[in-house]
């Protein structure tokens, strides 16, 4: 099948309803079916309420406290269905730092929440404590019909100032995985069950914490931590769930290793600052353990490329991103049988251009979005094809390059440019895939508008610096 067989098109620009200056929508995206979620972490009002509807607060009160508005395809448009925002929302939370959504279900990380709590919240209320701060926060919302409430407040059982539990997030059915980079303990293993290390000697080894769902209650399921850790590994960095395996970047383990590991090891050594690394989990039952552990091949070992900053997974295959191999790298790894191989390292078609290639990624079946804030091209179009703009008069501007795997072998779809492509935009900071559409975030675009645009944009001011925008594209 030829790569350009199925064409992406452009098709609708969203605002925030009361966007505004430094709002950064699109900073995170997700995306399942006709439902879209969409964070705007310095988002300032101080509401403390979900509003279901296509309203949102114009108060500017609580700077940084963070949003999160959800969207709803009907038909070929989108609508905004609510605007949500956390019960004990401050200034500076960040709320909508992280998103991830399935089915009916939401969930949102606040990396700067400063509860001490260490204890899961189920129902709509949240910890109004502030003496921990950065500690972080998960909260999840349920939609009923087309109302959404929250479900719980979820915090650390370990919770310390600065751990920024929260920092990314996934779901996948009732399970949610949770990251907190920053977290300290020195652990090695994985804690099955509901507690989890109090220990602070190993600073930003990095945890991940899983939370299951039984009813409409919701409890810590696995403490995880990488079983090399060591300080400033930053594990949990990245997330992603599918089915019963689970896959956590950490973008600054140090091993020189070039190779896979299939099994429950990972290298001890650091010698190759900062190359990263990524870790397969695979729950049985209850239980969770560690089924391999994945680096880049690179041959000499390249120190500082950070393998994991980005990861996503699809049934068995994953795609790590690398983004500072030189322009960046996407590595794809396949499993068969339970044991894992690599299958593809993709690069952009216009390296001289692009940096942090794959900052942002999602798969879907046979198709990768990799998103890039960096770019630079000045092209304001979709590129079918496997060409893209070598031209750099745009400095971060940004692009989305979209792949699809024929058989074992990856190809360039497209190449995918703003309609109103500016300097700094950031588009592409962040992209979610489901079915045939691809949404790009671009949290510094800076329209003016409070309404969204179904159709190619036609028209558009730069009346507010920051406040960002959401792109979709369908195929």
């Amino acid at each position: 099948m030829s790569p350009t067989l199925f064409l992406w098109n452009e098709g609708s620009y969203l605002k925030a309803s009361n966007s505004d200056r430094s709002d950064s929508l699109g900073w995170a995206v997700a995306l399942d079916g006709d439902t879209l979620v969409v964070g705007a972490y310095l988002e300032s009002s101080s509401q403390t309420t979900v509003t279901n509807g296509n309203t949102a607060s114009a108060d500017n009160s609580a700077d940084g406290s963070g949003a999160a508005y959800v969207y709803r395809r009907n038909g070929v448009g989108w609508v905004q269905e609510a605007y949500l925002k956390a019960p004990n929302a401050e200034a500076w939370d960040s709320f909508g730092y992280s998103v991830a959504i399935q089915g009916d279900t939401i969930v949102i990380g606040a990396i700067g929440e400063g509860s001490s709590q260490t204890t899961i919240t189920n129902g709509n209320t949240a910890s109004a404590d502030n003496s921990a701060p950065f500690s972080g926060a998960v909260y999840v919302y349920k939609r009923t019909g087309n109302n959404w409430d929250q479900e719980a407040y979820i915090k650390a059982s370990n919770a310390e100032a600065g751990d920024s539990f929260g920092y990314s997030v996934a779901i996948q059915g009732d399970t949610i995985a949770v990251g907190a980079y920053a977290e300290a303990s020195n652990q090695t293993t994985i804690t099955n069950g509901n507690t989890s290390s109090a220990d602070n000697s190993n600073g930003n080894s990095g945890a991940v914490y899983v939370y299951k769902r039984t009813g409409n209650n919701w409890d810590q399921e696995a403490f995880i931590k990488a079983v090399n850790g060591e300080a400033g590994d930053l594990f949990g960095y990245s997330i992603s769930l599918s089915g019963n395996t689970l896959v956590v970047g950490a973008p600054s383990e140090s091993s020189n290793q070039t190779t896979i590991t299939n099994g429950n090891t990972a290298s001890a050594d650091n010698s190759n600052g900062n190359s990263g690394a990524a870790y397969v989990y695979v729950r049985t039952g209850s239980a969770w353990a560690q089924e391999a552990y994945l680096k880049a091949a690179s041959v000499p070992p390249t120190p500082g490329q950070q393998l994991g900053i980005t990861v996503s997974i699809y049934g068995d295959t994953i795609a790590a991103s690398a983004t500072q191999s030189n322009e960046g790298a996407v590595h794809v790894f396949v499993r068969n049988a339970g044991a894992w191989t690599r299958e593809a390292e993709i690069r952009a078609a216009n390296p001289g251009v692009v940096n942090y290639f794959g900052f942002s990624l999602s798969i879907y079946g046979d198709t990768i979005a990799v998103g890039t804030y960096w770019e630079d091209g000045n092209e304001n179009r979709v590129l079918n094809g496997t060409t893209a703009s070598m031209d750099n008069s745009l400095p971060g501007s940004g692009a989305v390059y979209v792949y699809q795997r024929t058989g074992t072998t990856w190809a360039q779809q497209s190449y995918i440019k703003a309609k109103n492509v500016q300097s700094n935009d950031w588009f592409g900071y962040s992209v979610a895939i489901s079915d045939d559409t691809v949404i790009a975030g671009a949290p510094q675009e800076d329209g003016g508008q409070t309404a969204n645009t179904d159709g190619p944009l036609q028209s558009w001011n730069e009346l507010k610096p920051d406040s960002g925008a959401i792109y979709v594209y369908n195929r």
